[in-house]
């Protein structure tokens, strides 16, 4: 069968984010029916002309389980970044889990940066500015919209 391996061996709740522009973190949790002996490992291509590579810093539980991926120096590109997780264990097969993600939805972005607040004695008010955050892949900084909550005490 092209799926070979146990019914609910394959990991379950895979997700990734990318933070402080170039960090990639991705998580997931053991197949409910996964042998207690299985080992999970991930391997993912950025685009269809970038190599497939293996996770390089694995985050494991208390058991030594692979059961995370974190990732350095990652750039988004325009196409969807592909995912691999599959298993081994003495057990029985495991089955292999593979996403395709758009890696700029799930992009989590820099506050604005030097925000700065100049309020003049008369009633002119005050004069708020900042600097758009750093991210990975916004060329047009016009693509921002930003929200200003005022409280007044």
């Amino acid at each position: 069968p092209m799926f070979a391996g146990m019914d609910g061996s394959a990991i379950e709740k895979f997700s990734c984010v990318i933070y402080n522009v170039s960090l990639m973190n991705c998580t997931w949790q053991a197949g409910k029916d996964a042998p207690g002996d299985t080992q999970y490992f991930l391997y993912w291509q950025n685009s269809r002309y970038s190599d497939e590579v293996e996770c390089e810093f694995y985050v494991t539980d208390e058991n030594g389980r692979n059961m995370g991926c974190r990732f350095q120096n990652v750039t988004i590109m325009t196409e969807k970044a592909y995912f691999l997780v599959n298993g081994s264990s003495k057990v029985s097969l495991i089955q292999f889990f593979d996403e395709y993600i758009d890696l700029y939805e799930i992009e989590i972005l820099t506050p604005p940066l030097n925000v700065t607040v100049n309020c003049t004695r008369d009633s002119a008010g005050c004069t708020i500015t900042w600097q758009p955050p750093l991210t990975n892949h916004v060329e047009n900084m016009k693509c921002f919209q930003y929200e200003i909550n005022i409280k007044n005490k």
